[in-house]
């Protein structure tokens, strides 16, 4: 968005579940002299009445509405009333999002109290909010012994929550449900996500104490099993191999081509919250699978692009990596990739056939980078003896793009 149709300033004050009692008075003048103050209804009414003052409570809904009403009231100075601190999970981080000028004034977070109410530290626990988000959102941060903070989205966020922790193996967890902090109905009730049977207020933050033995590692190669799929997956030992060099890095993009199961795209989002996939994916029955195993390991915000590449590679944001599992032999998908790549992006291709093996040997001829043939053998019954039973050879070509 322009910065010409936006307020000259949003200044987002933060008001605690106290309500203005809290308030500073440097915050309370803040309000008190706004001509324009925007905020939810339940804010806005337990600010006292000023003649003249414009009140605007957020539109419904929000994302599709803010940038109407900032444009709406470009070039003025607006206040705005957020709870706790307006950059934690607030509306201060949307609107910094739409391009408005913001300054912030913070009161004490829900995940400040919260801290203070559990006695954990900041280095001692995460912090995953559920506002707008999926609950399966939850299960990247699972291990033994985790402490979690969990932001709710309202009051049914508790149940969802023990309802995923019970059923991907992690129902002994202690969940502390901390309702309305900072106010004078505040409460905290405690149990175990198995048993889970309690009513929550609006208002709450999940304490989780992590508890059982589903699945956890960030660490590329999850087992086979822990992914859905009708044959068409990069196996473990193969899927490990391409994800050391692919390197997810915070912040940065992958384009997995062919995705099949989705398995390399979900492990490259589970290696950093702020990595992001665009599975490439023209089945539709595959496309619905890469989702479920998307929502299952904790990745929901996965990009699905249900078309064939290279077409389907059109617009897409550039990315900093690319996985070719399947259709590299597909006419200028291998081209298409090699140059959307950004300047220190690594490529990874994958082949199984020898038409993709000349490709492949051809590329390397071509740009250098790595040709390796990776063969694997397990072991196996033969008769009453054990053998070695090998896998299909796969020939993995890498190129990385230079810095610049």
């Amino acid at each position: 968005m322009s910065s010409t149709g936006v307020p000259s300033e949003v200044v987002v004050v933060g008001i605690g579940a106290d309500g203005w009692a809290s308030l500073p008075e440097s915050s309370r003048s803040l309000v008190l002299e706004a001509a324009v103050l925007w905020g939810g209804s339940r804010h806005l009414s337990l600010v006292p009445a000023v003649p003249g003052q414009v009140r605007v409570p957020w539109p419904s809904p929000l994302s599709a509405g803010l940038p109407s009403l900032l444009a709406e009231y470009a070039g003025r100075a607006v206040v705005a009333l957020a709870s706790g601190d307006p950059l934690v999970s607030g509306i201060a981080s949307t609107l910094l999002d739409l391009g408005a000028p913001v300054r912030v004034v913070p009161a004490v977070s829900s995940v400040a109290l919260a801290r203070a109410r559990m006695g954990w530290s900041a280095e001692s626990c995460a912090v995953v909010s559920l506002v707008g988000r999926p609950v399966s959102v939850v299960a990247r941060e699972l291990a033994p012994g985790r402490r979690i903070l969990v932001l709710s989205s309202d009051a049914s966020t508790p149940d969802a929550v023990a309802g995923l922790l019970t059923s991907s193996g992690w129902g002994a967890s202690r969940m502390t449900v901390l309702g309305d902090l900072g106010s004078s109905s505040e409460s905290s009730v405690s149990g175990v996500a198995s048993s889970w049977s309690v009513s929550s207020p609006r208002l709450n933050v999940i304490a989780l104490e992590v508890s059982g033995n589903g699945l956890a590692s960030w660490a590329p190669g999850l087992p086979d099993d822990a992914f859905e799929s009708d044959g068409q997956l990069t196996k473990r030992d193969l899927r490990a191999s391409a994800l050391a060099r692919l390197m997810p890095a915070p912040g940065q993009v992958l384009w997995d081509v062919g995705a099949g199961a989705g398995s390399v795209g979900i492990e490259w989002m589970r290696a950093h919250p702020t990595c992001l996939t665009f599975a490439i994916e023209s089945d539709p029955v595959r496309a619905d699978r890469i989702m479920r195993n998307a929502q299952a390991l904790g990745v929901p915000d996965l990009e699905l692009v249900i078309a064939r590449a290279p077409d389907a590679l059109e617009g897409l944001p550039a990315p900093d990596a690319i996985f070719i599992g399947g259709g590299a032999t597909r006419q200028g998908v291998l081209d298409t990739c090699l140059f959307a790549l950004k300047p220190g992006g690594r490529l990874v291709v994958h082949g199984v056939t020898l038409e993709t093996e000349m490709l492949l040997a051809k590329a390397y001829g071509d740009h250098g980078g790595g040709l390796t043939r990776i063969g694997m053998e397990s072991a196996a019954p033969v008769g009453t003896f054990t053998g070695w039973t090998p896998a299909r050879a796969v020939t993995q070509w890498t190129w990385n793009r230079a810095a610049t």
